[in-house]
Parts: structure tokens; sequence; C-alpha cells
């Protein structure tokens, strides 16, 4: 179904109707750019990590209707490539009427090379990319083309055998903030990240601020959460404050409260998940930081350590067992709350599941296990009785 050719049918210019699950879109000269986090965000806090995350469109997708049997979707991409840690490329996915029907590697683009060792960075110009869709189903129908989640992409000319026109969103909108495992990191497409297979089984419209590296507990993340439509929230946090030893228990709690607060003051009563750390071997007892294991740089295998003490947590040194412990007593402290619930990470991918699904870097799982994390989530959530359940 999918190729790539020279197109000659006519193109639309792309505005913000037709993209769905970003914040907003940048005009650059080649086209729009779009962005998971909105620019006062970016202008206040240019964190180099943060913006290269955020502009990666994990959750973002084209949507529109048509009778179209043929679409082309023109983009440039840049992406982040580490020199000795060869990472695959980003794809885009091809969704009609809610079912996944194809995927297309990416190809071209930018592409910035980092060397781990010595953080000297090089950037390399590509040409676009131009990703066709054929034999689609004829007859009116709605089709969602979601773009990469581990590269950025401006988005260029979208163009089709027959008129679109862009769709007004309808389904309950599901906010979801994590780190890298909610980005999407490990998986080989944007629809087969985690979060995109729940939402899919929920038969919600993702909003997906999973943020590798960057799930802190930062004020501004809980104000844009406040601010933006919601029907439906959650949040899963603690791996990332590991892996950064950035925080202290003392310091951990109170501003796990002070994001909750931030986000029901825009949210009073919306049904709230608040989950904690799927099971990561190398930080269950041992704090971070983290960081790459050197032996393995060179290998096309890179794998993740801990570089903590187990003894450290006597002085507040924070492991995800202690997160988990944390979370749940927050979640208490909080039953004035009846839409706040919590959910224990190690009940969507526990220890028992790593023999059989390991987590291949020690630190993000693979798409099988995104695929497992996705549906467990789903049957907590959307099924009879489950926090997000359509009343």
């Amino acid at each position: 179904m999918e190729k790539k050719e020279e197109n000659v049918m006519p193109s639309t210019s792309l505005t913000a109707p037709f993209v769905h699950g970003a914040a907003e879109l940048e005009r650059t000269a080649r086209g729009l750019r779009p962005h998971r986090l909105p620019g006062w965000v970016r202008e206040r806090f240019p964190d180099p990590q943060l913006l290269m995350v955020e502009g990666q469109p994990s959750g973002v997708r084209v949507v529109v209707t048509t009778a179209a049997r043929t679409v082309s979707l023109v983009t440039h991409p840049l992406r982040v490539a580490y020199r000795g840690a060869d990472r695959p490329r980003g794809a885009v996915d091809l969704v009609v009427d809610g079912e996944s029907v194809a995927s297309s590697v990416l190809d071209g683009g930018d592409v910035i090379e980092a060397d781990l060792r010595t953080g000297a960075t090089e950037l390399r110009p590509g040409p676009s990319h131009t990703t066709t869709f054929s034999d689609l189903p004829s007859g009116d129908k709605l089709v969602e083309i979601w773009l990469p989640h581990n590269e950025s992409v401006e988005l260029i000319e979208l163009w089709s055998d027959a008129p679109v026109a862009p769709v007004e969103p309808a389904r309950r909108v599901w906010l979801h903030h994590g780190s890298s495992i909610s980005h999407g990191s490990n998986a080989s497409a944007p629809t087969r990240i985690w979060p995109a297979v729940a939402a899919r089984l929920g038969d919600v419209d993702l909003r997906n601020l999973g943020l590798g590296g960057s799930a802190l507990l930062d004020p501004f993340l809980a104000r844009v959460i406040r601010d933006s439509q919601a029907d439906l929230i959650s949040l899963k946090l603690g791996i990332n404050v590991v892996n950064l030893d950035g925080m202290r228990l003392r310091t951990f709690v109170p501003a796990v409260h002070g994001f909750l607060d931030t986000i029901r003051d825009g949210h009073p009563t919306t049904p709230l998940v608040l989950a904690s750390p799927i099971f990561c071997g190398i930080h269950e007892d041992t704090p971070g930081p983290g960081a790459v294991d050197p032996d393995t740089l060179g290998t096309d295998h890179v794998r993740f350590v801990a570089t903590g003490r187990s003894e450290e947590q006597a002085q507040g040194k924070l492991t995800l067992r202690v997160i988990r412990d944390a979370l749940a007593e927050i979640a208490g402290q909080r039953s004035d709350d009846p839409n706040l619930h919590y959910l224990d990470g190690t009940t969507l991918y526990g220890q028992d599941d790593a023999a059989e699904h390991p987590l291949p870097d020690a630190l993000h799982p693979d798409t099988a296990t995104h695929r497992l994390i996705g549906e467990r989530f789903a049957r907590y959530a959307f099924t009879e009785k489950g926090p997000f359940t359509s009343s």
C-alpha cells in the first residue's frame, strides 16, 4: 500500500485545523513545525533536551476526511543520531477509520550527529521526504497520518487525488504526561507507542506530553496541563527524577503535591490517574544518576546503568521503590479528591514481565512491550468501573 513517488496530484496547504495533538504550529521557511509545548515554555526554559523532545511530534497526526485513494505527505525531518549507537529511523503511520493500515520509514532530512564521549555535534543537511500511501479504501473515510514520535518534522505539503477536509475532534481528549517511555522510546512506529495503543482501545483522542528525559515535575508543565483541554488526565512520574538524580525525598513529595494542585486549579474534577514507574531493574534499589554504559558504546546495543549506591537512600536519594511508596502515600493523603486514582506502574510491567520481555537497553521497552503496557493501561482505565470509563 505504501510507495514513494513524484506527486502530480493537487496539494492542500496544511493549517492548524488539520493537525491534532499539538500545542501549536510554528511557521518556518518550508512549512509548519508542530510543537507539543507552547512558545512561552520554549522561550523561558530553552533547555536543549526539552526543546529536542517537545519538537518530536509523538501523538501528533494530520487528520482529514476524504474520498481519496492516494495521499502523499511531504515533510522535512530532523533527527539526532549518536555515533556508535545506531538508532532506527522514525516512521509515518496511516490509520483509516480507526484501523492501522500502513507504516512508512522516513528517509532524508537533516541529521544532528552527536558524540556521546565528547559531546561534540555536527549538523548534516539532507533532502525533504515524500511519503505516499495508495490503494486506500474507496468512499468517504477518516484518514489519520501519524507523525514520527522520535524525529521532528516540518510539514510542507499534503497531496491527494480527491479533496480533503479538516475534522473537528469529537471524542474525549486524554492528556498524558510522562517520560521517554510515554514518549515512545524503542517503539518502532508512532501508532505502536503504548499511549497510542491505549488511546485506540479507549476510543479517545490522545494529547501526548510524554517528554524523553523531561518528566521532572517542572512547574511550567503543570501549568500547560492546567490550561489545556482535557477530559481525562494521566501522569506517569518518577523515572526521570531518578535518572537525573534531580531530587531527594524531601523535595519530591511537595513537588508532586504542588504539581497536582496546579493541575487541579484548571481541572478540579477531571479524572486523573497518578501512575508510578514500571519495573526497571537498574533503578529499583539503586539511585541515579543514570548513564550510558561506556562498554556498550560502538556496539549498536547501548545499555544504561545506575551510578548511585543503594546505601545513599539513607540520605534521601530516590529509587523506584521509594518513589512508588511516596506516590501511593501522596494519593492517600489526597483522599478528599474522589477523581484522583493511583496506579502502581508495576501492574503495567513488573518484575515477572522482565524475564519474558526484557528492556533491550535496560531502560526502555521494545515494541511488543509497548503494546503490552498499552493494553494493560486500557484494561485498567477504560473498562467497566475504570477511572476513564465513559459515563
